[in-house]
């Protein structure tokens, strides 16, 4: 089979083909963990949780499309990545799963019981399952940037030296504070979109403090990350080569991880975004701007993981035990024909995706109000 694109190319392109289901998953699933962190604090009564329950119920089980199709991309395009992480963080994608699991169940058992106890617990639930996904994907963030610990031998067989408690460490508490500051944000935006009355009040007002936390933690991230030691590809990486990552030859430097903007300024887009997405979305949720604020919110979310993914390229998972051993867009990805053959399925189902999403929003589109909900009687949430 001839291939029209070279092996540099394909995996490029998947980069960023990977790079944009992650973002789709934070921004479309990011308010869904929001909400349901703000759940007992915008909701007082039985009425309001239902109603910010009902904001989320239907879009949540589109979003999961995003994180089956990033998962599904990193498991085809980059197995070696997927092995070492899941591997490395089992404990920790073991509590996301638990979550992701929980959540459904959540929505559909609540109501199915009127017993107040029985209601609390899948409140609890929801509330405990929003803030775990939203802070573990914050933390596994923060590891990844403070490079994984985990080595590779002549045969391409990972050990790894720490377990759940080391991956606790200060910079990844700091991300893992980071994602949920904004995740509520964005939780917080949606709400005043989709709710009124008490509980969109309560909801801008969380925002607010939200945003107001997430930029002084996104700047508090950048100033450490520029004194963060990073790696740099000094030799022996080839775009076209074989995926190899024990071939090429990586320094560590302090403030690697920010060269890439120094090099190429256009890359302050990523960064741009977040700072700015995330002020206007405070001003949003302030001047009462409800269509405009998840928009605003949603961007800032965009721009933050761009910021991640962008600064540490071409690294995909850095080592910290045995930098050469990091693997790269270059050296840890699949075979050139499956990538292509891969390429022509997403040129099909990621527009079809692309499309749709928009499409099933709209058709949701109007606010989620009390006296609909009362209206329901137990039929819903």
């Amino acid at each position: 089979m001839s291939i029209p694109l070279s092996y540099e190319d394909l995996r490029l392109i998947w980069w960023l083909l990977l790079g944009l289901l992650l973002i789709g998953f934070a921004v479309t699933d990011g308010f869904d963990f929001g909400t349901a962190i703000l759940l007992p604090f915008v909701a007082r009564n039985d009425v309001e949780r239902r109603v910010v329950i009902g904001t989320v119920d239907r879009p949540a089980e589109g979003s999961q499309v995003w994180f089956v199709l990033g998962g599904g991309a990193m498991v085809a395009a980059w197995p070696q990545v997927y092995a070492i992480a899941f591997s490395g963080f089992h404990a920790a994608l073991f509590l996301v799963l638990t979550a992701l699991i929980l959540r459904p169940v959540g929505f559909k058992f609540r109501n199915k019981v009127g017993n107040p106890l029985w209601r609390a617990c899948w409140d609890h639930v929801l509330f405990l399952a929003g803030l775990a996904a939203a802070l573990v994907f914050g933390i596994a963030t923060g590891n990844v940037l403070a490079g994984v610990p985990f080595r590779l031998d002549g045969t391409m067989r990972a050990s790894h030296a720490d377990g759940l408690i080391g991956l606790l460490h200060p910079f990844a508490l700091l991300c893992g504070m980071l994602s949920v500051a904004m995740l509520v944000m964005h939780g917080a935006a949606w709400l005043v979109a989709k709710t009124g009355d008490r509980v969109a009040d309560r909801a801008r007002i969380w925002g607010q403090a939200a945003a107001i936390v997430t930029l002084v933690v996104l700047a508090v991230g950048w100033v450490w990350t520029a004194a963060l030691p990073g790696l740099r590809i000094v030799g022996g990486a080839d775009p076209n080569g074989a995926s190899n990552p024990l071939a090429k030859v990586v320094v560590v430097e302090i403030g690697a991880w920010l060269a890439n903007y120094a090099d190429h300024p256009w890359f302050a887009i990523a960064p741009a975004a977040g700072f700015i997405g995330t002020a206007i979305a405070f001003l949003c949720l302030n001047l009462r701007l409800e269509r405009l604020a998840p928009v605003a919110s949603g961007t800032g979310v965009a721009g933050v993981v761009a910021t991640a993914g962008v600064g540490m390229f071409p690294f995909l998972l850095p080592s910290s035990l045995d930098p050469r051993s990091s693997l790269t867009v270059w050296d840890a990805s699949a075979s050139r024909p499956t990538l292509f053959v891969m390429l022509i399925a997403a040129a099909i189902f990621i527009p079809l995706i692309l499309a749709c999403t928009p499409l099933v929003y709209r058709m949701m589109r109007g606010k989620v109000t009390a006296a609909g909900v009362a209206a329901d009687g137990r039929g819903n949430y």
